[in-house]
């Protein structure tokens, strides 16, 4: 019994130093593992910083290089931008300078087109001289057939050889130079309340300034005659001269006067369809007549009565009148010739543009 207790008394205390033995080593090795372990912390913290660091560095560097790069790309928008801009003042002023080329060659085109116009086509047309004159049948209104044709044969020329078939009746007057009766014939006019068309030559203009001024001023039309009044006719000049010719009266009135023409009459009645043309270019209206008779000439002037008879027989739609001024037959018919017509229910018409 005494050995058993013995036996178990040695058990226990080799299990407890067993247990103590155990315990001290595991707590040397548990403080080992927690140095360890604290190490192994501290080296995982530490790179964690280091790599945290580098992100730091590297995101710095990546914000760096951004903002670099966000520097280039607004350079180079800037640039493109700049680029453009460039590119569109280049194409403005491309397009700018193409369309001043583009006017210019137009204005060139349009001067070229006004030449071809003049050289070629109006010259290509007969210049065979007509000399207008009529007489024959007439229709039941006692237009002359003659008259009527010629009036629709050259309709594309802005031309009048009568007016239209209505009762209206157109009174013209030539002046080539001053006999005296133009200021009686202006007052007649005047207290009638008509408006006749006075065709006058560059000759009547210069001499005669005063009784041009008061044609204007009484509201009558005053037609260009010619400077120079061919007697052979327009047709004999070139047609260079021709222009020149209408030009410098014209040109002279509206210097002289303020005044610009746009009728015109052919000296001597001769025209060609050439001639017809050019004045038409040139922006005149030709107007011939669908009355006349011989009553220029200042040493031998026809009877009143007569005259006065046959102006007022052969009274018809639409007529114009040739009369000249230097006749003193005709302004003492005048105010006679007048009233006949319009007893005979005709109006005195004015020329307008």
């Amino acid at each position: 019994m005494r050995n058993k207790k013995l036996i178990w008394i040695a058990a226990m205390a080799f299990t407890v130093s067993c247990i103590f033995l155990y315990g001290c080593g595991s707590e040397e090795s548990t403080a080992k593992n927690n140095k360890s372990i604290v190490s192994s912390n501290e080296k995982e913290d530490n790179k964690l910083n280091e790599k945290n660091d580098f992100n730091e560095d590297k995101d710095k560097l990546s914000d760096k290089n951004k903002e670099v790069k966000d520097n280039d790309n607004e350079i180079k928008v800037q640039t493109k931008e700049d680029e453009k801009d460039k590119i569109e003042n280049t194409e403005e002023a491309n397009k700018i300078e193409k369309t001043d080329n583009t006017e210019e060659e137009n204005d060139k085109k349009t001067e070229t087109s006004e030449v071809q116009n003049f050289s070629g086509e109006i010259s290509s047309l007969s210049n065979e001289s007509i000399n207008w004159s009529f007489g024959g049948s007439t229709d039941e209104s006692g237009r002359p057939d003659v008259v009527t044709a010629a009036q629709e044969k050259y309709k594309n020329y802005n031309v009048d050889f009568i007016k239209a078939n209505d009762k209206k009746i157109y009174l013209t007057f030539d002046e080539g130079y001053e006999n005296g009766y133009t200021p009686q014939i202006l007052d007649i006019l005047k207290a009638k309340n008509i408006k006749a068309t006075f065709f006058v030559t560059m000759g009547y203009v210069k001499s005669q300034p005063e009784l041009v001024q008061r044609m204007i001023n009484e509201g009558h039309v005053v037609g260009n005659h010619s400077t120079t009044h061919p007697e052979k006719g327009m047709p004999s000049l070139s047609l260079s001269q021709q222009k020149a010719d209408i030009e410098e009266l014209h040109n002279y009135v509206k210097d002289k006067f303020g005044y610009e023409m746009y009728l015109f009459r052919y000296p001597a009645g001769i025209y060609s369809e050439q001639s017809l043309a050019l004045m038409s270019s040139l922006g005149y209206k030709s107007v011939f007549w669908s009355f006349a008779y011989a009553d220029w000439d200042p040493n031998n002037q026809p009877d009143e009565a007569q005259s006065l008879e046959k102006l007022t027989n052969k009274l018809h739609p639409g007529a114009i009148y040739l009369l000249h001024a230097v006749s003193k037959t005709n302004t003492d018919i005048l105010s006679q010739f007048i009233d006949n017509a319009q007893r005979n229910g005709y109006e005195f018409a004015e020329y307008s543009k």
